[in-house]
């Protein structure tokens, strides 16, 4: 059985969920979107997993016609990662309105967010094989745990701005950032019932600082995304993160923060092991000037890897030069990779 181009968001019910950590997401549903045709193979499907804060419409402008991702030539499917409030998320639970939501919401890794993908991907969608999973940092994360999931099924994979766990430099940065929203007063208990709105604009000021580099700020480049000072940008990246669930920050922050792919009960926590099994032709896209996942940790990864190359992109955009449909220049070196990869 085909499957066709799927207007407007889908939900896939995946159940009652047991989580690595030993918790149950209840009732967990995944949200996604489709576009593109099944072919009769079943084996051209592209899977781009979303990334903090973004949604599945945020990978909308990669894909296009006679783009590297091409829905008339691959079944692209878009699944949104839990937490993001999209899919099952504190900002959306399974449970009515009046029922208690004390309970914290559960702690969801990177590996139970892919195996509900691949149930849906390979169980809900009859895919047989993928052509490409690719994402861009935490989804590129979630690329990686594909890859090493799903070894035989995979058969090419992408991953940029992104690394297979998180570095310690990366976790000390997501501890300033809960720190941000536990230091407001409407954060409580761990969680908040409102907004915490001075630890949101105090989040976002801090991120803004990680996600770009010196030469950024020093060169005033803001002013080549539309902002006439730094202060514009500061302000704009408060509007953005003060409109976004705080719990479902959180959520999605313990998910990036405990990220690698060999903890699990296949690898042990045997890293070098974990990325040796994948199978997947890999490219892996650095930027230079990346604060979260600089190039370093991808050489690594790639000596180790058995069929990888590793491209470095000098920009001194940071880790947001590689956002979908930011930098226009990263774009064509994004759209370049990719036709690469889905050429060989």
């Amino acid at each position: 059985m085909m499957a066709t181009h799927r207007p407007g968001l889908q939900l896939f019910q995946c159940g009652d969920v047991r989580l690595q950590s030993g918790q149950t997401l209840a009732d967990a549903k995944l949200a996604y979107v489709t576009l593109g045709q099944l072919n009769a193979s079943r084996d051209n499907a592209i899977v781009l997993p979303t990334y903090y804060t973004g949604q599945h419409w945020n990978y909308l402008p990669l894909i296009g016609p006679g783009r590297a991702l091409d829905a008339d030539r691959y079944f692209i499917i878009i699944p949104n990662m839990f937490g993001n409030g999209l899919s099952s998320s504190p900002s959306s639970p399974s449970t009515p309105a009046d029922t208690d939501t004390s309970t914290p919401f559960p702690r969801v890794s990177v590996l139970d967010n892919v195996v509900q993908q691949a149930r849906l991907v390979f169980d809900h969608l009859q895919v047989r094989a993928l052509a490409l999973v690719c994402g861009w940092s935490m989804g590129g994360m979630q690329a990686y745990q594909w890859a090493v999931s799903y070894p035989a099924r995979v058969q090419r994979m992408l991953a940029y701005c992104s690394a297979a766990r998180t570095s310690a430099y990366n976790a000390v940065f997501l501890e300033g950032l809960k720190a941000c929203l536990r230091a407001d007063p409407d954060w409580r208990d761990d969680r908040c019932r409102r907004p915490p709105v001075l630890g949101l604009r105090a989040f976002a000021r801090v991120y803004a600082g990680w996600g770009y580099s010196h030469a950024f700020y020093r060169d005033g480049l803001y002013r080549e995304l539309g902002y006439a000072s730094r202060e514009a940008l500061l302000q704009a990246w408060e509007q953005d993160h003060v409109c976004l669930d705080a719990n479902d920050l959180m959520a999605m922050l313990m998910t990036w923060e405990h990220a690698d792919v060999a903890a699990n009960a296949q690898f042990e926590g045997d890293f070098a092991r974990a990325l040796a099994s994948i199978r997947a032709r890999t490219l892996l896209l650095a930027c230079s000037t990346d604060r979260y996942f600089p190039p370093i940790d991808n050489q690594r990864e790639a000596q180790i890897i058995p069929d990888c190359e590793l491209r470095v992109l000098e920009s001194p955009f940071g880790h947001c030069a590689l956002s979908p449909g930011r930098v226009p220049a990263a774009m064509e070196f994004l759209d370049q990779a990719l036709e690469a990869l889905l050429g060989r």
